[in-house]
């Protein structure tokens, strides 16, 4: 089977590409080889390379930006996605598509279940949902996963940003009024790996499960909580160079310069997932503690620069 994987060099990609080429064939085009905000280009691409399934790792996660590069936003967010189910359905491949916390207006007292009602705040959030509702109109077979909080070894993200300010700051100012579930990019490439292999191929899976589904970390924490453990577990590794978690202060969404409005409630109920593919997920402390006992996080931590871009 052929695999086209979008996204490859993201952070997410970059994780799936060894355990997608486990089940086939891998195309793994760099956002140079295939620009999905190039509409003809997508459809030309597709057309030639026909795969037999199709994951969607690509997104513009720049939620702060997206508010200014609306256009840009929409076409890698919300018309690649349906232009990608299109093609998947003429191909009769299934689609896997990945989406985020932020299609939530984060007013919820609970943790969010698929079947709620959606309320973006902000222009990342409401591509990022109408991308959704593009796949779900024009494929038959998909899987639509909701995660959040996304960390790990490649791009920038909050972790490494964290680990990249604590040895260069004598304290540290970070939101604690917004909620969710960190969750590792291993965490979501292994939990794709047991979805994937729940039916007799690949292929199967996808087509016999279709649906949206809430993928992350157990349990839940503040911007603030995440960013004092981070520091707990890497001082207790040896790293006392960085900063005393003490010395980490909580600030409130309203204090903290950002041009984009997030959902105070980030938290999704996985137990639609879990129940469906017979699976467990560890919680965001037990993935943070594995991830930053990994060798490669370590080589690839100082790589770390500019600022987190929560979501996916």
């Amino acid at each position: 089977m052929r695999i086209l994987l979008t996204g490859a060099s993201g952070q997410l990609g970059q994780v799936l590409q060894p355990m997608l080429a486990r089940h086939g064939e891998l195309l793994a085009p760099s956002s140079r080889e295939l620009d999905l905000a190039d509409r003809q280009a997508l459809q030309s691409f597709l057309q030639q390379a026909r795969p037999g399934l199709i994951v969607n790792a690509a997104a513009y996660t720049a939620v702060d930006k997206a508010e200014s590069d609306v256009a840009r936003a929409e076409a890698v967010n919300a018309l690649a996605p349906m232009i990608l189910a299109q093609q998947a359905q003429m191909l009769g491949a299934p689609l896997v598509h990945f989406s985020t916390d932020y299609v939530f207006d984060g007013k919820s007292a609970r943790p969010y279940v698929e079947t709620d009602p959606t309320g973006p705040l902000n222009v990342y959030g409401r591509t990022k949902l109408a991308g959704e509702q593009g796949i779900a109109a024009h494929c038959d077979a998909y899987w639509i996963l909701r995660t959040s909080w996304v960390y790990g070894r490649y791009g920038s993200n909050f972790l490494k940003t964290m680990w990249r300010l604590a040895g260069e700051r004598e304290y540290l100012t970070v939101v604690d009024d917004q909620i969710g579930a960190p969750t590792w990019t291993h965490t979501i490439a292994d939990t794709l790996a047991r979805m994937l292999a729940h039916g007799a191929d690949a292929q199967q899976s996808v087509r016999e499960t279709t649906g949206l589904y809430h993928l992350s970390a157990g349990g839940a924490t503040s911007w603030h909580g995440f960013a004092q453990r981070i520091l707990q577990l890497l001082r207790a590794q040896g790293e006392t160079a960085l900063l005393d978690p003490a010395l980490v202060r909580p600030i409130a969404s309203d204090a903290y310069p950002a041009i984009a409005q997030r959902p105070r409630n980030s938290r999704l109920d996985t137990g639609l997932l879990r129940r469906t593919f017979s699976l467990s997920l560890p919680t965001w402390e037990e993935a943070l503690e594995r991830c930053l006992h990994a060798p490669s996080l370590r080589d690839g931590q100082g790589q770390a620069s500019g600022t987190p871009t929560p979501g996916l």
